[in-house]
């Protein structure tokens, strides 16, 4: 009794420096993505504009207080809901396919996204949905992907790691290559913003784009904190989930829609962003256990943390232009994949 309480304390005390950790880290880039950039911002002008918004009457504070609130805000900010969000979606698809190689990017998910949105982008599909159609189309297209890739590596009720890495990876492929036809067949003065948005990038975020990721997010993390239990049970197995009394196929079905959506929307403001659901959950695996009561709720401020800070390092490395937030993270995800895949022996066996 003694060992088990204070293992739990110990558990207890990770988890609060795992969360405090990744908040103050959050703050830091943060801070840092809203004062530097093309434009770098000294501390005290940056305080000046931050206290006391639309009071700037000096004319250097009045160019500040432009970009920091009009531009780098709702920039650090969208970034901070993405990578909160994907980190969130690659955490669950890791219970839900019980493969710890899966993430939205490289089962496909995000690709599928990416068609549905580039459909409405260019073909005006779903235009009837105004300002709900590009998260629509995002959502759909992902939910699709989603359904095609376990369908596809599921054999005789077991899915099977290799399969479904390969699935994924050629699901991503043919996506790419529709939403590249999409491309081609489209509006060519839209060609170069949708190419470069397909890439990832937040360059064009604003107050009005943060507000339904956000909410679609926080939604999504209250009902995953309510099923962390069954997730843990669905990570070991679907025997015993469903000796837990879990239902498993429902369980299942609202785990696709919601990883769906919360893929559909972050691409639908950001474009493509790989990695993030791969390389956070296995960092905060590492720090804090499977356990999705901690996992869950780290995961989603490690994953702020690590796309500002991707998105900072993006906007730096060659100033003054912009570069696109999926290289940096493709440079990053890429390797620890290869780590992964390397150290691991996920190509055997078989999850049922």
């Amino acid at each position: 009794m003694l060992r088990s309480a204070t293992a739990a304390d110990r558990d207890r005390r990770v988890l609060g420096l795992s969360l405090v950790g990744g908040l103050l880290v959050l703050v830091v880039v943060a801070a840092a993505a809203v004062r530097y950039g093309s434009t770098p911002i000294s501390l005290s002008a940056l305080g000046r504009v931050l206290v006391g918004p639309g009071s700037a009457t000096a004319p250097e504070d009045v160019v500040v207080e432009a970009i920091v609130w009009q531009i780098r805000l709702p920039r650090v900010l969208l970034a901070m809901v993405v990578g909160a969000g994907l980190a969130t979606a690659g955490t669950v698809i890791q219970a839900l396919v019980r493969n710890p190689l899966a993430d939205p990017f490289l089962l496909g998910i995000s690709s599928g996204a990416s068609v549905g949105a580039t459909g409405v982008l260019l073909f005006g599909v779903l235009s009837g949905l105004g300002l709900w159609a590009l998260t629509v189309g995002s959502v759909v297209g992902a939910l699709v992907a989603l359904l095609l890739v376990f369908a596809l590596a599921t054999d005789a009720g077991a899915l099977t790691p290799l399969r479904l890495v390969l699935s994924g990876v050629a699901l991503a492929a043919m996506f790419q290559a529709i939403a590249s036809f999409l491309v081609f067949q489209g509006d060519p003065r839209a060609t170069q913003t949708v190419v470069y948005w397909l890439l990832g990038s937040f360059g064009r975020a604003s107050w009005d784009q943060l507000w339904l990721p956000a909410g679609a997010l926080l939604v999504s993390i209250g009902y995953l904190m309510l099923q962390a239990r069954a997730l843990n049970a669905l990570a070991i197995g679907p025997q015993l989930a469903i000796s837990l009394g879990i239902d498993v196929r429902r369980l299942r079905r609202s785990l696709f829609v919601v990883t769906s959506v919360i893929t559909g929307v972050a691409v639908a403001v950001s474009g493509i962003v790989g990695f993030v659901g791969l390389v956070v959950p296995h960092i905060v695996r590492f720090a804090v256990g499977s356990d999705h009561r901690r996992t869950l709720p780290v995961g989603a401020v490690w994953g702020a943390a690590f796309l500002v800070g991707a998105d900072l390092l993006a906007r730096v490395a060659v100033a003054p232009q912009d570069l696109p937030i999926g290289v940096v993270t493709a440079f990053i995800g890429g390797p620890v994949f290869l780590y992964l895949l390397r150290r691991g022996r996920y190509g055997r066996g078989e999850y049922s």
